[in-house]
């Protein structure tokens, strides 16, 4: 998984008007949890753009100058209620012989067949949670449409790896091709066309797939 940088400094007072100072001064406060005790340190605003503006799932490596490296993931970020400002920032530590949990986003790769046929495209997760060592946590996870016809789905058994654990049930729909009024019959397709009106309606199989999958 890739990583990036935060460069910030430890802060020893961390009482309310400590921290309207560093806000006040364009710093964001932090805390990283996980290790042996809570460490707080302040970094520039501008320091969090590779972190917030990516689809992309990152590692990151807060450097402290003096006071130490530390790896960690983002856990929890605040914002202002109205203006588009950082205000508090909250990462937890790893280590490379330990566990952690994460949620990755997921990608699709080719044009499927069914789409070309006049279906649609139906993403029913664009995140899944993996559990892994650090090393192999994945930047995304890909998934090959282009074999997929008109009501194939792919499910996260379709998914498993043995570098990383997804953390939800085997017959969670991750995404599927749904029939549509302009669809054609796929001439290469040897099994019956299923008629628009017998295809599994999308909105019951998110319903059904979103519960089932957050029973974790």
């Amino acid at each position: 998984m890739k990583s990036i940088t935060i460069s910030g400094s430890k802060r020893e007072s961390v009482g309310k008007k400590a921290t309207k100072a560093l806000r006040n001064a364009g710093l964001v406060p932090c805390v990283i949890y996980g290790g042996d005790e809570p460490i707080h340190f302040s970094a520039e605003e501008k320091a969090f753009k590779s972190l917030i503006y990516t689809p992309d799932a990152h590692l990151v490596e807060i450097d402290l100058g003096s006071d130490g490296k530390f790896a960690a993931i983002a856990q929890d970020m605040q914002w202002h209620p109205v203006r588009e400002l950082l205000l508090h920032a909250d990462f937890y530590q790893i280590f490379d012989d330990k566990m952690v949990t994460m949620e990755v986003p997921v990608r699709s790769t080719g044009t499927a067949r069914g789409v070309l046929n006049g279906g649609v495209l139906r993403r029913n997760l664009r995140k899944l949670r993996v559990k892994a060592l650090p090393a192999n946590l994945p930047d995304f996870i890909t998934m090959d449409i282009s074999p997929m016809k008109i009501g194939d789905k792919k499910y996260v058994r379709d998914l498993r790896v043995d570098e990383y654990e997804i953390m939800h049930s085997d017959s969670l729909v991750v995404l599927m091709i749904k029939n549509s009024r302009t669809a054609i019959a796929d001439e290469g397709d040897d099994e019956e066309e299923v008629p628009a009106d017998e295809v599994p309606a999308t909105e019951v199989d998110n319903e059904a797939a979103v519960k089932e999958g957050t029973d974790e």
